[in-house]
């Protein structure tokens, strides 16, 4: 099980990026998928979660200017971040959690927690 995130980078203070993260390794259930981010200094913290019922929990921080989702067919976790803030600049980081995944032999396999390796998100004032 992989997790690849990307859509990082540069941008002003109120301007707006949007990540992506991609699960693959012949998944065939995740129950929930979730942004965490770490900023310089400080410990990692939750941003935003969703689980395969659709129940969604955010950051108070960024409640009103971030929105999760997710594309089960794809396997696809999205983070639009809009109004974004210095103190917004981190590395972000997506989880997965209760990954169900085949095996090479085809065996129904599962792992309880898989990260992404992060992207780096600049919010310049």
């Amino acid at each position: 099980v992989q997790l690849q995130a990307s859509g990082g980078g540069l941008v002003q203070a109120g301007g707006s990026l949007k990540l992506s993260c991609a699960a693959s390794g012949s998944i065939f259930s995740v129950n929930a998928m979730s942004w965490y981010r770490q900023a310089p200094g400080k410990e990692r913290e939750l941003v935003a979660g969703i689980v395969s019922g659709g129940n969604i929990d955010y950051a108070d921080s960024v409640k009103g200017r971030f929105t999760i989702s997710r594309d089960n067919a794809k396997i696809t976790v999205y983070l639009q971040m809009d109004r974004l803030k210095p103190e917004d600049t981190a590395v972000y980081y997506c989880k997965a959690e209760d990954v169900g995944y085949y095996n090479t032999d085809y065996e129904p396999k599962a792992v309880r927690v898989a990260w992404g390796q992060g992207t780096l998100v600049t919010v310049s004032s």
